[in-house]
């Protein structure tokens, strides 16, 4: 949590619908010339996406989808990575480098869009349309809200830091409870859409917007099982019209033509620099596939096979379905053991367009109109309103090509959410958080590490012992000695 001030290199541009990223001379600017125009306050905006940027790429799919039943890891007797390899099989630990990463980056995130929202009011500035100081409010509010839904998912109760603070500071900052972060969140957010629903006539592709604002808050409150609440937020993202299912689900994961009329929020990447791209199909290809999935011959992966499809996810699509092909991919060859079979990998992220190395421009999503009928219909369907809930289902079924039954009943529907979710999504950061807010997440995880212990080599023998208190990841070690935090418990 110790403050670090960056400044800003990340500028979503607002002349072309197709230029997202590009990078900003740091060397011009300081604390002594910043601030002081509009152009300014809409960089220091930009650089509140950063960590998230940096989080998704490198820390986040560890912790939310890795952890998950969806995806594990190729065998390798070359390449450990142990700290990756540890939490697929729950052998959760404080001094994992992967929470330290995840924690650090989402306070600096909250560290930026404080210092923003707290410069915002001064004196001086001149606004070619004050819309654009609504929106960078939005854009801050919107972020922070969604840094701290990410921590408190992960963690528990955190340090909720809503003020520029110094490093001595913070070490007297304890813990907050849950629901004061959550109130937080929820407060954050509906002064976002407020900022927001000002700031209409300067929304870009690319940025948070009021639809953005108002989906994830109906996230939060279904998360925090507060039915009607999400219903009403969610129905006005639907009714806005703004948008809609792609005919083909392939379409949302090209990422040379960005989807920004199914996808309300993702985090962009551009292959214009290694610091602007990710590298997902470096990390998700077989470690034995040399270049024929990335393309890229040239590019060492003998480190990949992360996220990898398991059997329960592969066997979680029924037959028909139009996004196993996009989901996953087969490559087939020599694996780890010498032996040639079709090996699973994550095919949602593709290999560079035109980047001659491993730069790749994938966006990952963040919230899809998908999640948002998914969601709609899992509270209709608790609010005991199971009729009016199946069509918002049927939608993304029929896209996918498959047909829905006329009639369920609640709890045949409640299931059906859930397989929906998990392949729709899947490869999205979504899977885990689902199991944990539906109280599913022990007995579906200790039933597939049974699977898992079965089939796979390279495991400890305390793999996948899976308690309650593991539905929480463990403060980072410094945390709990610089800044003395109270552990999670069981730690």
């Amino acid at each position: 949590m110790k403050k670090v001030l960056y400044l800003l290199m990340l500028v979503l541009s607002s002349s072309c619908a197709n230029k997202f990223l590009e990078l900003y001379p740091p060397t011009t600017l300081n604390e002594g010339n910043f601030y002081r125009s509009e152009v300014e306050y809409i960089l220091l905006a930009n650089g509140c996406y950063v960590p998230i940027r940096d989080n998704e790429k490198n820390n986040h799919w560890i912790l939310a989808e890795l952890i998950s039943d969806n995806a594990g890891f190729q065998n390798n007797v070359r390449t450990g990575e142990a700290s990756r390899g540890v939490i697929d099989q729950f052998i959760l630990v404080g001094d994992n480098v992967a929470y330290a990463a995840f924690w650090n980056l989402s306070y600096n995130g909250v560290t930026r869009c404080n210092k923003l929202l707290n410069e915002l009011n001064r004196e001086g500035v001149s606004w070619s349309k004050l819309s654009y100081k609504e929106r960078c409010t939005g854009e801050a509010l919107f972020l922070r809200a969604l840094y701290y839904f990410n921590l408190v998912r992960q963690f528990g109760g955190v340090p909720l830091v809503l003020q520029p603070i110094t490093s001595q500071e913070a070490v007297g900052i304890k813990r907050a409870t849950e629901a004061v972060v959550y109130e937080s969140i929820v407060s954050d957010l509906k002064s976002a859409i407020e900022s927001f629903a000002k700031a209409r006539d300067v929304e870009e592709n690319g940025r948070a917007n009021e639809t953005a604002a108002l989906a994830l808050l109906g996230k939060v409150y279904l998360t925090l099982g507060k039915f009607s609440e999400a219903e009403q937020t969610l129905k006005q993202v639907i009714a806005s019209g703004k948008y809609a299912l792609l005919p083909t689900y392939a379409d949302l994961f090209n990422p040379a033509k960005k989807d920004f009329k199914e996808t309300i929020f993702a985090v962009q990447y551009s292959e214009n620099s290694a610091e602007l791209s990710n590298q997902f199909i470096f990390l998700f290809a077989p470690h034995t596939s040399g270049g024929a999935v990335t393309n890229r011959p040239n590019i060492n992966i003998v480190g990949a096979g992360w996220n990898q499809p398991t059997d329960d996810l592969i066997n979680a699509f029924e037959a028909g379905d139009t996004r196993k092909n996009v989901s996953i991919g087969f490559w087939i060859g020599v694996d780890w053991d010498n032996i040639v079979r079709p090996i699973p990998y994550c095919a949602k992220y593709k290999p560079p367009v035109s980047a001659p190395d491993n730069r790749c421009g994938d966006n990952f999503p963040i919230l899809r109109y998908s999640d948002v009928l998914l969601m709609y219909a899992e509270v209709l369907n608790e609010l005991n309103r199971t009729s009016e809930a199946l069509p918002y289902v049927q939608q993304v079924r029929t896209r996918a090509g498959l047909t829905t039954p006329a009639t369920l009943t609640k709890t045949v529907l409640t299931n059906l959410i859930a397989k929906e979710r998990q392949v729709e999504f899947c490869f999205e950061n979504q899977r885990w958080y689902d199991l944990k807010r539906t109280g599913k997440a022990v007995e579906v995880m200790t039933a597939h590490g049974i699977r898992e212990k079965a089939k796979k080599m390279f495991l400890y023998p305390e793999s996948y012992v899976i308690t309650p208190n593991k539905l929480l990841s463990p403060i980072p070690v410094n945390e709990i000695s610089i800044n003395q935090l109270t552990q999670n418990p069981g730690y």
